[in-house]
């Protein structure tokens, strides 16, 4: 397996991040091939995708940046692994990868939310390192 920051588009890479999006949410809105190449042109989004040997696209994870006056903040964002390769240590690989490129882009802290309901998520990112903060999220739909 290998991971990488997606850093130009290809077509292969699309059509890969096109299935995984289902698995992560299936009322995610179609993601655009306009739009997919704009997050990967973003310099406050990294895309990381983990592929196979056959070249497969078997996760994906997106690193969020912007900067506030307290910072630059860090989120870990849309993680999915395909169905078919859930298990073989793939979401913690992308998530350690992912916290390797934060600490050499100079952030000292990465933040993510995963629902109660991801149990196996939500044990694994406690086994990696992240602490379960005491806080409220809130949303307020625009729509």
């Amino acid at each position: 397996m290998n991971i990488k920051e997606v850093s130009r588009f290809s077509t292969r890479t699309y059509n890969g991040v096109l299935k995984l999006l289902p698995q992560l949410d299936p009322e995610a809105s179609s993601l655009t091939e306009k739009r997919f190449k704009e997050i990967v042109k973003s310099k406050a989004s990294h895309l990381f995708v983990a592929e196979l040997g056959n070249k497969q696209i078997a996760g994906m994870l997106t690193i969020g940046t912007y900067e506030v006056p307290t910072g630059t903040k860090a989120w870990i964002e849309d993680v999915v692994v395909d169905e078919s390769q859930r298990g073989k240590d793939i979401g913690r690989d992308l998530t350690l990868f992912a916290l390797g490129f934060a600490k050499s882009e100079g952030y000292k802290s990465v933040e993510l939310t995963s629902r109660p309901s991801r149990i196996s998520a939500n044990q694994l990112y406690q086994r990696i390192g992240f602490v379960l903060r005491e806080t409220n999220v809130y949303r307020y739909n625009l729509k």
